[in-house]
């Protein structure tokens, strides 16, 4: 049906509306039966990959260099031009293939986005979605500039978090000073972004014919396995069971410390946990060179599963990762696909720290979910945008559990036997101090976008923000600067970009630490089902995901308790 369609994506990277329209315009004009219809989807699949391929590939060049304008407005152009007649086209095709009554038992679980998706769509949302999209563009380009002067250097907030696992605490209150001062700085510009994101999202949600935001969003992320009510239940429960154990971490910390209290600048870059040695040892340095921190993790793979281990030596021979940290890129971290190449890219700033560890590890579990789901046959059964974000998330957060048996020098690891134990050990008392983290954050955005109005005022945010942090992060002394609390909501991306993306991040956890359990009884069955549960991509329903990996989707206090006990236990041998 495409004979003349490229195989090589970079053909396609300057293509305008017109070079993609005639493969759009062929599927829709083609008659589906039952003769026909296997034949249409693949030659569909395949441009919708070439599509997703090239958008990703020019979003990324972007972020690796948010200075470079030609990237920027190329991206932009794809996403102002193309975008639009893209999803014009896409939703034909998608109500031709409901109509059609043909869609192959292979795409069940699938076809319940692509109903949402054609509920959801609406001419006049098109062009409100690229003014988001460039909305957002603004916000990441304007994230990617601040830099501040430390050590007689310009250097990126990013490589500033390394000063908060230092044990002087002089120069964290210093280094926590500056970063405040360059966030307020940019307050005014975020808050104008804030605004226009709001509104814009207003629009989009009213066109829809929703009540509210958090209606509109729910749906076209795909959540069909649980409510908003669930997802608020979880919160509850994480205030039950999680937030005691991490003020206890927190006042056991501050009585070994001997300090008056702890201040901000005491729990690391953004304020929630503690990552500095409270024994005043030095930081952590995992590696001292790209390549050899490359090469390590390789060897670390290798030894969890050998296939998965092939997988990242794939992406290191294939130049897929992009890990340094610089001036100019983009913050954070992600692991992002090529659907045509079926490759995945991994981007991240590292700066040389115990957190880059963690943050490789968990980004090649998504690399290593691509590898595997991409067997599967059509892209609606394995595009990221169309599997169950919350068990991507199990991916990635089991991987840096799945990994520890394996992070000494001794087995090529990363660590001395002494080192291993407090990266454990830091690592778990992360995931307590995480969980109430996140909590804030979901609560956060079910209150902006059931107060939609009151939320566009970034000051009334700035009040809900204050009263879930002092909710769910007790024990943290503000005092003198609580003004300061509310740029760390600034700093989160996922609010600005991302909407409603962070319960994710938590029923990921739950499900992690228990395929972790599941290894620490039979590693070998453990990680088969994990890999197989990554196989399935998303031609299954969230909770039998999570039923294929061995855990339990689930939002109680009882599920949660046994994570945390098991978290308790763990530390308790790692401490003797």
């Amino acid at each position: 049906m495409h004979d003349n369609f490229p195989s090589d994506y970079t053909v396609c990277l300057d293509w305008q509306w017109a070079d993609w329209q005639a493969h759009y315009q062929r599927l829709i004009e083609t008659d589906l039966n039952a003769d026909t219809i296997v034949t249409w989807l693949k030659a569909w699949d395949i441009v919708v990959r070439m599509n997703s391929e090239v958008r990703w590939r020019l979003e990324l060049q972007a972020d690796l260099d948010t200075t470079n304008e030609i990237a920027e407005k190329t991206f932009t152009n794809f996403i102002e031009s193309i975008v639009p007649e893209v999803d014009k086209a896409t939703f034909i095709l998608n109500k031709k293939l409901v109509a059609s009554g043909l869609a192959p038992a292979a795409l069940k679980i699938p076809m319940r986005l692509i109903e949402a998706q054609i509920k959801l769509f609406n001419e006049e949302n098109l062009p409100i979605l690229t003014q988001l999209s460039d909305a957002d563009m603004r916000y990441r380009k304007l994230r990617g500039s601040q830099t501040v002067a430390w050590d007689g250097e310009e250097i990126t907030l990013n490589r500033l978090r390394a000063v908060f696992e230092e044990p002087d605490r002089e120069r964290r209150e210093k280094a926590w000073h500056l970063l405040q001062e360059c966030i307020s700085q940019d307050r005014e510009k975020i808050d104008e972004i804030w605004r226009d994101m709001m509104q814009l999202r207003k629009q989009i949600y009213q066109n829809a014919g929703l009540e509210t935001y958090r209606d509109y969003r729910w749906l076209e992320l795909g959540r069909f396995d649980y409510s908003p009510e669930d997802a608020l239940s979880f919160v509850e429960a994480i205030e039950k069971t999680i937030v005691p154990v991490a003020k206890r971490l927190r006042e056991d910390a501050l009585s070994e410390l001997g300090y008056d209290s702890l201040r901000p600048w005491d729990l690391g870059l953004f304020s929630h946990e503690i990552v500095f040695d409270l024994k005043g040892r030095p930081p952590l340095k995992p590696y001292d060179k790209m390549g050899d921190f490359i090469a390590t993790s390789e060897t670390i793979f290798n030894q969890v599963d050998t296939e998965l281990g092939s997988f990242f030596r794939t992406m290191k021979e294939e130049k897929l990762l992009d890990l340094d940290n610089r001036k100019g890129k983009a913050p954070g971290g992600y692991c992002t696909m090529f659907p045509y190449s079926k490759r995945p890219f991994i981007f991240m700033n590292a700066v040389e720290t115990a957190g880059d560890v963690t943050t490789l590890l968990h980004e090649a579990g998504h690399a290593f979910h691509v590898f595997s789901m991409s067997r599967q046959e059509y892209i609606w059964q394995w595009d990221f945008d169309m599997i169950p974000i919350e068990f991507a998330e199990v991916g990635s957060m089991a991987m840096e559990l799945l990994a520890t048996p394996y992070l000494t020098k001794d087995k090529g690891g990363y660590f001395t036997p002494e080192e291993v134990v407090r990266y454990r050990s830091d690592h778990l008392k992360g995931i307590v101090f995480a969980l109430p983290y996140m909590a804030v954050v979901v609560a956060f955005q079910h209150w902006i976008y059931t107060n939609h109005d009151m939320a566009t005022d970034a000051t009334k945010c700035d009040e809900k923000w204050v009263e879930l942090w002092n909710r769910f992060i007790p024990g943290v002394d503000w005092s003198g600067y609580e003004e300061k609390m509310c740029n760390r909501w600034r700093l989160q991306g996922h609010i600005y970009g991302s909407p409603f993306y962070y319960i994710e991040y938590a029923l990921a956890q739950l499900g992690a630490v228990q395929v972790w359990a599941n290894s620490l009884d039979d590693e070998k069955s453990a990680i088969a089902a994990y890999k197989q549960a990554l196989n399935l991509g998303g031609t299954a329903t969230l909770p039998q995901l999570f039923e294929a990996a061995g855990a339990k989707l689930a939002f109680d206090t009882e599920t949660l308790q046994k994570v945390v006990d098991l978290i308790n236990r763990t530390l308790a041998e790692l401490e003797s």
